[in-house]
């Protein structure tokens, strides 16, 4: 199709802390899914809204279906792929010990985003850390020094593996989850750290794959579990007449100032939405009942690994 440029900036700035998750772009993404994945001009308007508002970031993985694909082609549509900032991961089931494979494989998701260089390389299993200095490192850094990556990072699931990439000079940026029911990096030190050395730090599942934001009452069966939380969440949210999607962005936007954060849309709309929830200022009062309320959270909740098909 023809190119669509030149693209509307309405907001006229950009937006450095908010990152576009594509998953959805790729695949049937989320628990609260209900719409989907969004066929190719959906997908287009989603990339495309979230230009205007100022998201030049955009977060993709070579396992997420066609993600990359479909981001590649929109991006190279709507003619920004030259300035768009991209961060893709590794397939986890590589041989990350196979240089050739590794090449080819990075090289495979540059043809797919249609670009030249990404703008950050993650690896997608935070145990795939331990071969960093078996080889796996110099592999990375290779790649760096061709040109064809800007940063390496990892993609972790616990603190303990997130300071053990803060530690390792191959590591530049890690990307960790964070919400309003999971503050274990936060309590580990993990952002201060980060801010320390001078490493980035990308939040994804600031929604819990959309678990914060579902009706207690219609959770699916095998995460009933979490319907008291829900409730409580609720009840926080009417006692200071906010909606759970406007707390959970207010409150990563409070305490974690210096973070990057991804976030996943179905529709322009949602995109829209997250924006002007970015925008508005809440108490912060209400942030400060967080840790009352959900200092302790059962790890079923933050951990969808737990959460059963």
């Amino acid at each position: 199709m023809p190119n669509e440029i030149p693209i509307s900036d309405p907001w006229r700035g950009i937006l450095p802390s908010l990152v576009l998750g594509t998953a959805q772009l790729g695949m049937i993404y989320g628990i609260a899914n209900r719409s989907g994945q969004p066929d190719l001009p959906t997908a287009r308007a989603i990339v495309r809204t979230a230009w205007e508002n100022g998201i030049h970031e955009f977060d993709t993985a070579q396992s997420y279906g066609v993600s990359e694909d479909n981001l590649g082609q929109v991006l190279s549509d709507l003619n920004i792929a030259h300035e768009a900032k991209i961060f893709s991961k590794l397939h986890p089931d590589l041989n990350h010990m196979d240089n050739e494979a590794l090449c080819l494989a990075v090289d495979q998701s540059l043809n797919r985003l249609k670009v030249n260089r990404l703008k950050g390389l993650l690896i997608h299993r935070e145990e795939l850390l331990d071969l960093l200095d078996k080889g796996l490192g110099r592999s990375l850094h290779d790649l760096v020094k061709a040109g064809r990556v800007e940063q390496i990072g990892v993609s972790v699931y616990t603190p303990e593996r997130a300071l053990q990439a803060l530690q390792s000079d191959f590591i530049d940026l890690i990307q960790a989850p964070a919400n309003l029911f999971d503050h274990r990096f936060l309590h580990a030190g993990v952002f201060r750290i980060a801010e320390e050395k001078r490493k980035s730090v990308y939040i994804r599942s600031i929604f819990l794959q959309g678990l914060i934001l579902m009706e207690p009452e219609k959770l699916p069966d095998q995460v009933k579990f979490a319907r008291p939380l829900l409730e409580k969440l609720n009840q926080l949210c009417n006692a200071f007449s906010v909606n759970r999607q406007e707390f959970a962005i207010g409150y990563i936007k409070s305490k974690y100032p210096a973070a990057h954060v991804i976030f996943g849309a179905e529709t322009p709309d949602q995109v829209k939405t997250n924006v002007a929830l970015w925008l508005k200022t809440l108490p912060e009062e209400l942030f400060n009942q967080v840790n009352g309320h959900f200092f302790s959270v059962d790890p079923r909740v933050i951990n969808p690994t737990f959460w059963s098909s």
